[in-house]
């Protein structure tokens, strides 16, 4: 029976641990079912989607209770803005582009007035004896030349003739020589009026004497070059033509600027010296402080653009303006071949008067006399001139003045400070 009992036991036992293990393996296989239960319970992500649906906009409860917020998803590509279309007759689209928009407070910027630039004159043909302007220097005198041939296109008695090299000066004779080619200029043209502007390519060393090399600012310099232009000027004094020489304006370099103050005192003393005249522009290319200005004021006091982007050379407006200094001097000394409207009448082309017949009472016409002629009327006096005092009386004020003597104030006048005689 123990036998029995003990088997039994041991029997009961082993079942009893057979059960569990069965339990534990049962266990163990519910563990992946319930993983991928848990799994496929997960929400899918959205990130997909989300690139291709923008985020669902708040409506007005959301933002009256406070609804959920949704960011913006920065992969999401906004559409573009809806502007003016244009279509074709077939319904084509061939233009998308939006209409930029203008903000209510701000005005369009106005568009810049153009200056009204005057027609040219039309030319005419000069007369055989027409006066001849000879314009001789650099670049510089070549835009003075230019432009008074548009100055006196109009005026049969002036012709001009421009005789200029850009690149030349007085101190490369191996380029240009101007003394040595003068002379013959002025056999060819015989001009009435030489004007020269030149000096604007002479900062640069100096060849003396086919051999020895002054810098420029030095004392041999200077006195070579004074010499040269002495040369220059004595050339045209010798034939006793007028000369006008136009001094040189100042630059956007400062030291440029200061150069051509040496340079133009040289050119003011030895052309005053020879009796010519030294047209000085200094003023119309400056401003109030005397600098260097790009934009200033044309011959018509229109605020222009004068000088070019180098600081150095003319725009339009600046050459106009630079020849204007010199047409005024030439007006003056071609009179009136240079005026080609004005005539001037004499008894030889006066128009012809319809003379009427005097009625009883009047006056017979007659013809035109001169104011600053009287004698052409037979008489030297003017109306109701009497003959002058034989004696002439000092007035109080050519006492005070003269001789310093105070005449005395009136008597009972607030200034009269004479004692009266006692009764």
């Amino acid at each position: 029976m123990k036998a029995l009992h003990k088997s039994g036991r041991n029997e009961a036992g082993g079942n009893g641990a057979r059960r569990n293990t069965v339990s534990r393996n049962k266990g163990s296989a519910r563990l992946p079912l319930l993983f991928l239960a848990v799994v496929l319970a997960l929400p899918v992500s959205t990130v997909p989607a989300a690139a291709q649906e923008p985020p669902p906009r708040r409506n007005l409860l959301d933002y009256l209770f406070g609804g959920p917020r949704y960011e913006r998803d920065d992969r999401y590509e906004q559409p573009a803005p809806y502007g003016r279309r244009r279509y074709e007759r077939d319904g084509s689209i061939i233009d998308m582009r939006p209409r930029p928009r203008r903000s209510p407070g701000r005005a369009a910027a106005p568009r810049p007035v153009q200056p009204v630039v005057p027609p040219a004159p039309e030319p005419v043909a000069k007369l055989e004896n027409a006066k001849q302007i000879l314009v001789v220097g650099d670049f510089m005198a070549g835009n003075i030349g230019s432009e008074l041939e548009t100055t006196f296109a109009a005026a049969p008695g002036v012709a001009i003739t421009e005789r200029s090299d850009g690149s030349s000066g007085l101190v490369r004779e191996d380029h240009f020589d101007w003394p040595a080619a003068l002379p013959a200029m002025l056999d060819e043209v015989k001009p009435a009026v030489v004007v020269v502007m030149i000096g604007a390519n002479d900062r640069q060393q100096m060849t003396i004497g086919g051999s020895i090399k002054e810098k420029f600012r030095s004392d041999a310099w200077f006195k070579e070059y004074e010499h040269r232009v002495t040369e220059l000027v004595g050339i045209v004094a010798t034939r006793k033509l007028p000369l006008l020489w136009v001094g040189l304006p100042s630059f956007q370099s400062p030291l440029a600027t200061a150069d051509a103050v040496t340079l133009n005192a040289i050119y003011r003393n030895q052309v005053e010296k020879a009796g010519g005249e030294f047209v000085d522009i200094w003023e119309g290319f400056v401003d109030e402080d005397g600098k260097f200005v790009v934009t200033g004021s044309d011959v018509n006091g229109q605020q222009v653009r004068l000088r070019g982007s180098d600081g150095i050379t003319f725009t339009k407006a600046g050459k106009q303006k630079l020849a204007f200094y010199v047409e005024k001097l030439v007006r003056r000394h071609l009179g009136e071949m240079a005026s080609p409207d004005v005539v001037k009448l004499d008894g030889s082309n006066l128009p012809a008067l319809s003379a009427l017949p005097a009625s009883p009472g009047q006056a017979v016409p007659t013809h035109p006399i001169s104011l600053s002629d009287p004698e052409l009327d037979g008489g030297k006096d003017l109306l109701g001139a009497g003959p002058l005092p034989s004696v002439l009386v000092e007035t109080p004020r050519d006492k005070l003045v003269r001789r310093g003597e105070l005449a005395p104030a009136p008597a009972g006048r607030v200034d009269d400070y004479r004692v009266k005689a006692a009764q």
